[in-house]
């Protein structure tokens, strides 16, 4: 799978209900931000105050409440913001039609009259993780599990925890160019990825190990009887190597 070179972003939110269509609101906003599958710390998280009661099963899952969201900005205070990070990026999610549904309508309300996917390519993990373990269970802490990402300080749902771990997950799910870090803190303190990317080159040269004339004489043997046999596929780069 190639290295994307555009701008992904890994985003998750937290509402007031499950019903976008009941009225229900975005009340925190949680983005990663990665470029060429590097973590680059550019991140983006808002707590929004919704403007309306939360229900009582989403406090629960998410912890988060009326009375510690009263005195945060509206949607609408940080939509242009929000609309200017997003914009032209890969948005990777997990569920992406119930987040991206909530956003749309949040910046309709704002006055956006453009959709996210009008301006962003959306990337669902429910649906690529469903097709690459069909049968499995595909929730985030099932994904965590599965891939051996650290989930434990996840006692509540949070959007931008969820998507540093998505992050991860998505790392890990889409080609396994990674190597777990050995410690979870950066040199500063914040959290860092469990995944750190293998993109740099390395500190010494790689050794090259060049074939002796006898092997590079098998070798040639070895091809020119699989060309009689019905052809070899190297046959024009090796030029005189293999012959009809």
């Amino acid at each position: 799978m190639p290295v994307p070179q555009h701008r992904q972003i890994v985003l998750d939110t937290e509402t007031t209900g499950l019903e976008v269509e009941q009225g229900h609101r975005v009340i925190e906003i949680g983005c990663v931000e990665l470029h060429r599958r590097r973590l680059t710390r550019n991140d983006f998280h808002r707590y929004v105050n919704p403007e309306r009661e939360i229900e009582a099963g989403a406090v629960d899952v998410h912890g988060l409440t009326n009375a510690f969201l009263g005195d945060k900005p509206r949607f609408s205070e940080m939509a242009d913001e929000l609309w200017r990070y997003l914009e032209g990026a890969e948005l990777i999610i997990h569920n992406a039609p119930f987040d991206v549904g909530f956003l749309n309508i949040e910046f309709a309300r704002a006055g956006r009259e453009q959709k996210l996917e009008d301006i962003c390519t959306i990337t669902d993990t429910v649906a690529m993780a469903r097709k690459l373990l069909p049968g499995q269970r595909v929730s985030l802490d099932a994904l965590c599990k599965r891939y051996g990402v650290d989930n434990s300080t996840r006692d509540f749902h949070g959007a931008l925890l969820d998507a540093r771990l998505l992050a991860d997950v998505y790392l890990a799910m889409t080609g396994g160019q990674s190597r777990l870090a050995l410690d979870d803190q950066g040199g500063d303190g914040r959290q860092r990825s469990r995944f750190v990317e293998l993109l740099d080159p390395p500190a010494r040269p790689l050794p090259v190990h060049r074939a002796t004339d006898q092997e590079w004489v098998a070798h040639r043997a070895r091809l020119q009887a699989i060309h009689q046999k019905g052809g070899c596929r190297w046959a024009d780069d090796l030029g005189e190597a293999v012959e009809d």
